[in-house]
């Protein structure tokens, strides 16, 4: 006999990031819309400022990790995360420029996941410390499906340098 999944208990963690416009005014929208799409927002970290990384010249980015409870499959969970980007208003232009809003897929549950269109966890988790520092600020705790460490773990042994400022709420 198979059990049966309970689809409302999968944790879907997301990132935000933008470094143009009100990225503040988006992040509130964007919250709201995948509310609304994806499920109930369980944890949202701080609000974190940064450099922009793997880019000079451009402005300061805000970032913010949020969990939700899904009864989504992560493939439409990232389209509904391509389809908030577009509502807010993002452009895509090239890779890691400026923008409104950004929204990343980082974890589905302890789930694995390598499709041509969506990589979970996040391949680049563990390199950023903008994601890092917000993630430790709700689940220290969750451990990275194939690094195996948890997220304090993760932050501390990250070699990235950019400072990372936790913005007063």
């Amino acid at each position: 006999m198979v059990a049966e999944i309970d689809k409302r208990n999968n944790r879907v963690v997301l990132s935000l990031g933008g470094n143009i416009g009100d990225v503040k005014q988006a992040f509130n929208y964007s919250i709201k819309l995948l509310e609304k799409n994806i499920g109930e927002l369980v944890l949202s970290s701080s609000l974190y400022k940064t450099k922009a990384w793997g880019v000079e010249n451009q402005p300061n980015f805000l970032n913010q990790v949020l969990v939700f409870s899904t009864e989504l499959l992560p493939i439409d969970i990232l389209h509904v995360c391509l389809e908030t980007e577009l509502i807010i208003g993002r452009v895509r232009k090239e890779k890691w420029h400026k923008r409104l809003i950004d929204i990343d897929v980082l974890f589905y549950d302890g789930e694995i996941i390598d499709t041509p269109d969506l990589t979970i966890p996040h391949p680049h988790v563990h390199k950023r410390n903008f994601v890092l520092f917000p993630l430790v600020d709700i689940i220290p705790s969750f451990r990275h499906p194939l690094l195996h460490k948890t997220m304090k773990e993760l932050k501390n042994k990250c070699n990235d340098k950019l400072e990372v400022i936790k913005m007063l709420d």
